[in-house]
């Protein structure tokens, strides 16, 4: 019998549903949008009814061409979701008591202040390996209690759930049967002890949550419980394997070794590095996270976000107007031997790791008269590597780690020149995956460990072909060089804002 896995990615913007085979081969896709809500300056909300209902039609639209009942195919269904935006709903109607809160909302700052204030940081951070933010679940979970009319009287008396979108997707798949997460998304609400893989009371008390709102956490490997997907299916199939994008991401890069991580450029870029089965506290203004669970094992990760990668060199192009198009930036870098002593610090929203100076504005420095616009472009993509160096660097160091393995993606990394820079810089091999759908690609591995498909990892990775490896070629003595000319740049950039 043929096996096809339905793959929801849920993220920010839109509902993805995707169809796989079972040697991971991407067979359609479908993606609807949906709307986004900013009651007031700072405060961004979903509709969690509308992203369901998007959830079955974009199955529906998925398979209209499949004959979903035939009996030579199998299907099963997994989940990756975009993290912390929660939400809070009556297990008696079924109806979210308020619009879900985005991951990107900030009305929890007072409570995150409040809390910090009193000293709770060490407490949080120890727990669940995050800091106190309302990027996380906890604040906006309990805004909804303190301020829905109602809400916190029905969540004492029972009758209300909390969770991750994931959660939300399954108790309605499920048809109210199944109130579950998975450790991933659990260690993104500052709720969850990372140590003990239960919500903690603690912390429960702390934001004043009932404990009887709150989904049992599985490993991403388990099965979730099964759906018909609102009778599409005559026989229900199995919901088996769900985790957060970014955890998706670092499994379908197949991360599965301490000392492994991944780059994912965008307009910032998100790094993530396996750092093994310890829960080790993460560097200054970095957090650690349940990196994902399969097999019996539990494997952790650093986790930090740089802001400007992607968008400097949108900066670049669009407001400096050095090329008219992003495919000139590489051919006119390359045209000079090397950046002559030009940095381009990009801090057009402070700088974050190891610096933390949220004040600090960008700024080019060691420009002479020999130095024209190639010099300031290479400067800009040699800015990328240099921060994702930095960050890698803070994280293997706290972690006792070597740097095994880097697997990057991204439409910046289609940039040559930028990538070799960036494996120069780190010295380690860079993988370039041509995946373009990473975090779904880590909920299909997850399906088939569930389903006993693959009973290890490396089984799993083998299927991972070894498409575009970058090896480092730069001497060390110019590594050191150019390195320390960086860092140089960043502290006449803080000094300067200071």
């Amino acid at each position: 019998m043929i096996s096809k896995i339905i793959t929801i990615d849920q993220s920010t913007s839109a509902t993805k549903a995707m169809l796989f085979s079972e040697s991971c081969e991407l067979l359609h896709r479908v993606n609807i949008e949906h709307q986004q809500f900013y009651p007031q300056l700072g405060w961004v909300e979903h509709d969690a009814e509308e992203i369901y209902k998007n959830t079955i039609e974009a199955i529906h639209c998925l398979l209209e061409k499949e004959e979903v009942n035939g009996k030579d195919i199998s299907y099963s269904l997994a989940i990756t979701n975009q993290r912390e935006t929660v939400v809070v709903w009556n297990k008696r109607t079924g109806k979210p008591v308020y619009h879900a809160v985005v991951w990107q909302c900030q009305r929890g700052a007072a409570i995150c202040k409040e809390l910090k204030d009193k000293g709770y940081s060490e407490l949080v951070q120890r727990k669940t390996g995050l800091l106190i933010d309302p990027y996380f679940s906890a604040s906006g979970a309990k805004w909804i209690l303190d301020n829905v009319e109602n809400a916190r009287e029905l969540a004492e008396k029972g009758d209300l759930l909390m969770g991750t979108i994931d959660s939300w997707l399954i108790w309605k798949l499920t048809e109210g049967r199944n109130h579950l997460t998975d450790y991933t998304n659990a260690s993104r609400t500052m709720l969850f002890n990372i140590h003990t893989l239960d919500w903690d009371e603690e912390l429960l008390k702390l934001f004043t949550i009932p404990r009887s709102m709150m989904p049992e956490a599985l490993p991403c490997d388990a099965i979730f419980g099964e759906t018909t997907i609102e009778g599409l299916f005559k026989s229900p199939i199995q919901i088996a394997g769900v985790l957060g994008d970014s955890h998706g991401a670092l499994t379908g890069q197949m991360c599965f070794e301490a000392g492994m991580g991944k780059v994912t450029y965008g307009t910032g870029s998100s790094v993530m590095v396996n750092i093994g089965e310890e829960a080790v506290t993460a560097p200054e203004g970095l957090v650690t996270s349940v990196g994902f669970s399969a097999l019996g094992k539990v494997y952790y990760a650093f986790e930090g976000n740089i802001h400007c990668t992607g968008a400097t060199i949108k900066w670049m192009v669009e407001k400096l107007g050095l090329v008219d198009s992003f495919n000139q930036i590489e051919t006119l870098a390359t045209s000079v031997k090397n950046n002559d002593g030009v940095y381009l610090v990009p801090a057009f929203t402070g700088l974050g790791a190891p610096w933390w100076k949220p004040d600090a504005k960008a700024a080019i420095w060691g420009m002479t008269l020999n130095a024209g616009k190639a010099h300031v472009l290479r400067a800009g993509l040699e800015s990328i590597a240099y921060q994702v160096k930095d960050l890698i660097d803070m994280m293997t160091r706290q972690a006792g780690i070597e740097l095994k393995a880097l697997r990057v993606d991204g439409g910046p990394t289609k940039n040559q020149f930028l990538m070799q820079f960036q494996a120069d810089m780190l010295q380690v091999v860079i993988n370039r995956s041509e995946i373009e759908e990473a975090s779904a690609l880590g909920a299909v591995v997850m399906n088939g460990f569930a389903r006993k498909k693959w009973t290890s990892f490396q089984e799993a990775a083998a299927m991972r072909t070894i498409d575009n490896c970058i090896t480092p070629c730069m001497e060390e003595k110019e590594l050191q060089s150019l390195y320390s000319g960086w860092r140089e740049a960043v502290k006449k950039v803080i000094g300067q804002n200071n």
